[in-house]
């Protein structure tokens, strides 16, 4: 027996987690905030757009590309982003690493982050910098749980 999930237009939000658990939501705002501070807002939206994609999370791709769209970050660099590792030239080194970092926490398929792409970051980033890095990366894979878990859509324009 297979079952059929609906179609996005007829899928329904579930719970809403701002209302039914304020003090979580709050937590998580106040995380959200903690977690840029010292970042580079540039490298803040592709990295919160990078952990989004890989998390199939369409809530946060819509409102961290507009985000990204407003500080002044090109259409290339949002449409590219997927595949940035192909495209040498269009982002920094300091962007490479911290995309290579974010995608190693975010799906950590072998249980660990590796070596070679921590140490690519400690190249870019000093520890302070790694600690913020680090915890962007956790609030982004938390709000994306939260979104796509409780069926956040983004309205279609």
């Amino acid at each position: 027996m297979t079952t059929t999930e609906p179609t996005t237009t007829e899928r329904k939000t579930r719970v809403d987690l701002a209302r039914k658990a304020p003090a979580v939501y709050k937590a998580m705002i106040a995380l959200d905030a903690a977690a840029r501070q010292g970042l580079d807002p540039e490298l803040v939206e592709l990295v919160l757009t990078r952990c989004s994609q890989i998390n199939h999370c369409a809530w946060c791709i819509d409102m961290h590309t507009a985000d990204a769209r407003k500080i002044g970050i090109s259409e290339q660099k949002l449409f590219l982003l997927g595949a940035w590792e192909e495209m040498h030239g269009l982002y920094t080194d300091k962007e490479r690493a911290a995309l290579a970092l974010a995608e190693s926490i975010t799906v950590l398929t072998d249980g660990f982050v590796p070596d070679s792409v921590y140490e690519e970051a400690e190249e870019h980033f000093d520890e302070t910098e790694l600690a913020q890095l680090i915890s962007l990366v956790l609030t982004i894979n938390a709000w994306n749980r939260i979104a796509v878990s409780t069926r956040k859509i983004p309205r279609v324009r």
